[in-house]
C-alpha cells in the first residue's frame, strides 16, 4: 500500500491480466495560478508567458497560460492513481498541444486504453486533455503492468 499523499491510501493498482480493450479513466482539475507558480517553481520554467499578465497581453494568447506540462502532467495523474493505477511504470509519452490551457480552465484529462502487447506486459492508452469539450492536448502513453504473482 502506498500514501496518495492526502492521508488515504492506494492500493495497487490493476494487474495487467485486469486489462481490456477500451477501459477509460478520467481526472478532472481546475487550473489555478497557483498551481502555475507551483510548477514554475518545481519545473524551472519561468516563461513570462505563465507569469506576467503585461508580457502574455503581447502575445497570441493576450493572457497567461498554464504550462503545457502542468497540463500533461494531468495524464500521470490518471495513470498512476487509476489506470492502470498504483505500480505500473511510464515507459513513454507523446504529446501534441492543440490549444492553450488558460488559468482557471477546468482540464479533463481522459485515457483509453487502446493496445496490450500480452508478451511484454504492456499497455498503451490514448490520452486527451480537453476544456470545455474541446481537445487541448493529445497523445499516447506506454506502461509497464505487473503481472498477478503466480499461486504457488
Amino acid at each position: 500500500m502506498t500514501s496518495n499523499g492526502t492521508g488515504g491510501v492506494l492500493s495497487h493498482g490493476y494487474y495487467f491480466e485486469d486489462l481490456s480493450l477500451g477501459m477509460e479513466a478520467s481526472y478532472a482539475k481546475k487550473i489555478t495560478n497557483e498551481d502555475v507558480l507551483a510548477f514554475a517553481g518545481l519545473s524551472g520554467d519561468v516563461n513570462p508567458v505563465h507569469l506576467s499578465d503585461d508580457f502574455a497581453a503581447g502575445t497570441i494568447f493576450k493572457k497567461r497560460i498554464a504550462h503545457g506540462f502542468l497540463t500533461g502532467s494531468l495524464f500521470s495523474t490518471v495513470l498512476g492513481t487509476k489506470l492502470p493505477g498504483p505500480g505500473c511504470i511510464y515507459l513513454s509519452q507523446s504529446m501534441k498541444f492543440r490549444a492553450p490551457v488558460y488559468i482557471g480552465d477546468e482540464v479533463i484529462a481522459t485515457l483509453k486504453i487502446t493496445g496490450l502487447d500480452a508478451e511484454k506486459g504492456r499497455a498503451t492508452l490514448a490520452c486527451d486533455c480537453a476544456v470545455n469539450g474541446k481537445t487541448v492536448l493529445e497523445g499516447e502513453a506506454v506502461m509497464m503492468v505487473a503481472r498477478r504473482a503466480p499461486r504457488q
